[in-house]
C-alpha cells in the first residue's frame, strides 16, 4: 500500500498537480453538426464558446457539414457507420425523416426528464415547438432557430420610383403595380423572391388558409396528398409567370440565390426569410424596411399566418448517459433569455421563448428597430389552423426540387401555370408514396 501511495506521489511531482486534474478531468465533447454560414456561422461559435466557458464538464464542438440537405444527409451515414455527432440541426423539411428513423434519435422530451433538466413546452412560442411535437405536445427535436418570409423593400428606389418609402405593398395586386412602377424608373427588376417553394407554395397557402395538403398538411399521418394545384395557386403562379415577361418579378434561383439581387440594388423588392435580416443589413448601402407577406384581398380569411422556416437540433441516439447530460445542459443554456435574445437580435431568426420575446420587448429593441418584430406578429397574430400549422411531408426535400422545377417551367413560358401544379402535384404524391412505404 506505501509503495502505490509513493507512486502515486511520484507521478503528481512529475507532471504537476494542475496536468494530473486536467488529465483526470477532460470535458466531454460533444459535437454539434450545423449548416450554418456568415453571420449566422460566427454566431453559432460565439454560442458554443460562451457555454463552454461557464462550466468545465463539456465542449461543445461547432462543425459546419455544408448545406442543410448535405448536413442530413452526413448525419444519417455517420449514425449508420457509428460515428454521430451528439447533435445535429435539420432543416424544418427533413422533420418527417427524423422522425421516421426509430432508434436513430433521442427525443427531447425524453432526453430533458432522464438529466432531471427544467424543462417545459410551454415556455416556448406555440407556433414554433408545435412543427417539432407529437400530437400531444412532446417535443421531439430542440427549436433553434426559427423563421419565416418576410418583406424587404428598398425605400431609396421607392423614392425614385415615385413611391411612398414607408408606405410598402399590403396585397399582390399592390406589389405588382409597384414593382412595375420600379421598373419603369430602370430598375432591373421590381421584386424577387428566394426559396421560391417555401414563399410562393408553401407559406403562400398558409399565409391565405388553404391546403398544401391532406392530413394537415402530413401532420395528421403519412398517407397525405398534395393539394397545391388548386384555383388560387394556380392564379398566383400565373400572375408571377405574366409579371417575369418584363421583369417586373424577376426569378434568381430555388435557395438564396435572389438574395444578392436586393442586396445588390437590383431588385426594389425581396421575399425571404427574416432570417436574412442580418447578412442584409450588414450588406446593403440603402435604406431598407421590412413588412408582412402581401395577400390577396379576395381570399376569405386572408391573411392568416406564415409558417416556420429554419431547422432544429435533434439529438442523436446511442450516446452515453454522460453525453446525453451533457446536451439537456446545453438545451438549457440555448433557451436562456440572454442567449435568445442575442441570437434574435444578431441574425433575424425568431426567440424561441415566450420569455426572450418579451424581454426583448421590454428592452425598446424593436422600437429602435422597425420591422424586426415583423416576423413574430406574422406568425403569431392569428391562432393557426390545420392548413397554416406547418407540414410535415416525407421525402419534401425532393419535392421542393420538384415544384422549383415545375415552376421554372412556367415562368419560362414553357407551361402554363396549372399544367406546372398539375404536374408536380403528380410527381409529388409519387414520392409520398415511396416514403409511406419506406416508413411502415
Amino acid at each position: 500500500m506505501k509503495k502505490l501511495v509513493l507512486a502515486l506521489a511520484l507521478i503528481v511531482a512529475a507532471i504537476g498537480s494542475e496536468g494530473f486534474e486536467a488529465a483526470r478531468a477532460d470535458p466531454i465533447e460533444l459535437q454539434w453538426w450545423h449548416a450554418m454560414t456568415s453571420v449566422n456561422g460566427d454566431r453559432i461559435n460565439t454560442i458554443a464558446a460562451d457555454f463552454n466557458a461557464t462550466q468545465s464538464d463539456y465542449k461543445v464542438v461547432p462543425v459546419f457539414k455544408g448545406s442543410y440537405a448535405e448536413t442530413m444527409t452526413a448525419a444519417i451515414a455517420a449514425y449508420r457507420a457509428g460515428s454521430a455527432p451528439a447533435i445535429v440541426q435539420v432543416f424544418e423539411v427533413g422533420t418527417a425523416t427524423m422522425m421516421a428513423a426509430k432508434g436513430a434519435i433521442k427525443p427531447v422530451y425524453q432526453l430533458m426528464a432522464d438529466a432531471a433538466e427544467k424543462f417545459d413546452p410551454s415556455t416556448y412560442l406555440p407556433a414554433v415547438t408545435a412543427y417539432y411535437s407529437t400530437v400531444d405536445g412532446k417535443m421531439l427535436s430542440f427549436p433553434f432557430n426559427s423563421s419565416t418570409p418576410v418583406v424587404y423593400w428598398n425605400k431609396d428606389a421607392f423614392k425614385k420610383a415615385g413611391l411612398d418609402p414607408d408606405k410598402p405593398p399590403k396585397t399582390w395586386p399592390e406589389t405588382f403595380a409597384a414593382a412595375k412602377k420600379l421598373r419603369a424608373a430602370e430598375l432591373p427588376c421590381g421584386f424577387t423572391s428566394a426559396w421560391v417553394s417555401w414563399a410562393q407554395i408553401e407559406n403562400f397557402s398558409a399565409w391565405h388558409n388553404i391546403p398544401i395538403g391532406t392530413e394537415a398538411n402530413g401532420l395528421g399521418g403519412f398517407d397525405t396528398k398534395l393539394e397545391i394545384n388548386n384555383p388560387t395557386v394556380a392564379r398566383h403562379v400565373a400572375n408571377l409567370a405574366d409579371a417575369q415577361k418584363d421583369k417586373s418579378f424577376d426569378y434568381g434561383g430555388r435557395t438564396t440565390e435572389p438574395t444578392a439581387k436586393f442586396i445588390s440594388g437590383d431588385c426594389g423588392m425581396l421575399q425571404d426569410s427574416s432570417a436574412s435580416y442580418g447578412a442584409i443589413k450588414k450588406s446593403i448601402k440603402f435604406e431598407f424596411g421590412v413588412t408582412q407577406l402581401p395577400y390577396y384581398p379576395d381570399v376569405e380569411g386572408a391573411p392568416q399566418n406564415s409558417i416556420i422556416g429554419g431547422a432544429s437540433l435533434w439529438v442523436i441516439g446511442g450516446k452515453k448517459p454522460d453525453e446525453y447530460k451533457g446536451v439537456a445542459k446545453f438545451f438549457t443554456y440555448l433557451s436562456s433569455n440572454a442567449v435568445q435574445e442575442k441570437w434574435h437580435e444578431d441574425t433575424g431568426y425568431l426567440p424561441i421563448t415566450k420569455a426572450a420575446y418579451q424581454a426583448t420587448k421590454e428592452s425598446g429593441y424593436y422600437e429602435k428597430n422597425p420591422g424586426t418584430e415583423v416576423a413574430i406578429l406574422q406568425m403569431t397574430a392569428k391562432p393557426p389552423t390545420d392548413n397554416s400549422r406547418g407540414l410535415r411531408f416525407g421525402n419534401m426535400v425532393q419535392i421542393r426540387d420538384v415544384i422549383a422545377e415545375d415552376l421554372e417551367g412556367a415562368f419560362a413560358g414553357k407551361m402554363t401555370a396549372q399544367a406546372a401544379l398539375d404536374d408536380a402535384v403528380n410527381r409529388g404524391n409519387t414520392l409520398l408514396r415511396q416514403f409511406q412505404k419506406n416508413a411502415q
